[in-house]
């Protein structure tokens, strides 16, 4: 069982991310929130505790990688780039401007990000490369690829789950942002995909299901998989679209939504009684 310390700090961190993204946002310019909200616990988990990276020595060739395949999610790893010191505070105030650090995708420009995503299906590719190479380097570092649920429509994708499971690469864990909502609307509605943990089962994945939200059966769920030799694992998160905004949870339209200036304040006023709440629960621990 996890250090419950442990556990309320990286729940504090994702109500942190959450705030970070709301801030980038801001009022009257349309971002993706939906989907970068629903990856906060995973960020905070993957970034703050799990994966070896230092902001000081962002290409330190024994660093973990990460790589965010589902791109327009780019706003919640911008979030957990800049609490770790990749880049300062300001530039958030500067997202998708010409004199800014941080585009809408991510890019390599970015310290910290490790490959330009943004085409769909395209980071579980560059995910087997970067294995691979590793491999070949012999380096105990881990890859790991983070992708949406509307994604899994891609064809590449499936070619990528197929050369992982080929070359057996158990030094790469992917994570399945399970929230069921993408741009147009439920993603079992524009192309359904059942079974999706069969599915990558069948490809050869050691596959975990666990509720993206709950931050111990998140840091268990990554200590499986790093244990699972001979074959690279999969992580479904059973996630919420918007998670951590109530009029935004499970709603379309936050996929790439904009806050006029009550609701701004109303989601920020959420997210910072989530943040007290959580501060007098780890007293208490």
């Amino acid at each position: 069982m996890a250090d419950q310390a442990l556990i309320k700090d990286l729940e504090a961190k994702a109500v942190q991310l959450r705030c970070n993204v709301l801030e980038m946002i801001g009022i009257g310019k349309a971002g993706h929130w939906g989907g970068s909200a629903s990856l906060a616990e995973a960020m905070a988990v993957l970034y703050f505790h799990v994966m070896n990276v230092d902001a000081k020595a962002p290409k330190a060739p024994d660093r973990d990688r990460l790589l965010l395949s589902k791109g327009h999610g780019a706003l919640i790893q911008y979030a957990a780039l800049c609490e770790l010191g990749y880049f300062p505070r300001e530039e958030m105030q500067r997202v998708k401007s010409l004199n800014g650090l941080l585009q809408g995708h991510p890019d390599l420009s970015i310290p910290g990000v490790e490959a330009v995503t943004g085409s769909l299906g395209q980071g579980l590719s560059i995910g087997v490369g970067m294995a691979l190479a590793l491999r070949l380097d012999k380096k105990a570092s881990r890859v790991y690829v983070v992708m949406g649920d509307g994604e899994q429509s891609e064809g590449q994708l499936w070619e990528a789950a197929m050369a992982a499971s080929n070359f057996k690469l158990d030094n790469l864990t992917a994570f399945l942002d399970w929230n069921k909502i993408q741009a147009t609307g439920r993603t079992e509605d524009v192309f359904k995909i059942p079974d999706l943990d069969k599915k990558w089962a069948s490809f050869g994945w050691e596959v975990f299901s666990v509720d993206g939200h709950d931050v111990e059966k998140l840091l268990a769920a990554v200590d499986k998989a790093k244990a699972v030799k001979g074959r690279p694992t999969l992580v479904i998160l059973d996630t919420v679209k918007g998670k951590g905004v109530s009029f935004a949870e499970n709603t379309p339209a936050y996929h790439n939504g904009t806050f006029d200036e009550a609701r701004f304040t109303l989601a920020m006023a959420e997210l910072e009684a989530r943040k007290a709440a959580l501060a007098a629960q780890k007293e208490m621990v």
